[in-house]
């Protein structure tokens, strides 16, 4: 039970970071289109697409459910799952001119582009934090050793 909760918890907190990303994004493409309002139809389905993209996240990146697969099949799983969602989502909501194959094509790339600069930063986090562990277990390994000697 006690995983169950923990599992919530990370759930809840990664939707909240989603959620506040989506909304910077609409705040910014609201502003270089110059729209004025703030649609309750694009808070709702951002929150809802938030919610949803967590647990998918929670899918494919995580031991939850699927115990041994690379990183790279992870994040196809992840753009399968989500790209799908993602553009049902925007279509029924009327996110943009659904009607117009360029604001299909715009939206896929603003996706990509996105995906592509957080994975990056992940990387770059991921690889950053294990060089600061691997630094950390060489200074323990030295002091053991300095103690028995």
């Amino acid at each position: 039970m006690k995983r169950f909760f923990q599992g919530m918890i990370e759930w809840k907190r990664s939707a909240s970071l989603l959620y506040t990303g989506a909304m910077v994004l609409y705040l910014f493409f609201c502003t270089i289109f110059g729209h004025m309002q703030i649609s309750l139809t694009m808070l709702w389905t951002l929150l809802a697409v938030s919610l949803a993209s967590a647990l998918i996240q929670g899918i494919c990146f995580s031991s939850w459910i699927i115990k041994k697969m690379r990183y790279t099949w992870r994040s196809f799983l992840f753009i399968a799952l989500f790209f799908p969602l993602l553009s049902f989502t925007a279509w029924k909501a009327e996110w943009f001119p659904t009607e117009q194959l360029g604001s299909w094509v715009l939206f896929s790339a603003i996706f990509l582009l996105i995906f592509v600069v957080m994975t990056i930063g992940f990387h770059i986090y991921y690889r950053a934090a294990g060089k600061k562990y691997d630094g950390l277990v060489g200074r323990y390994r030295r002091q053991k050793e300095e103690e028995e000697s």
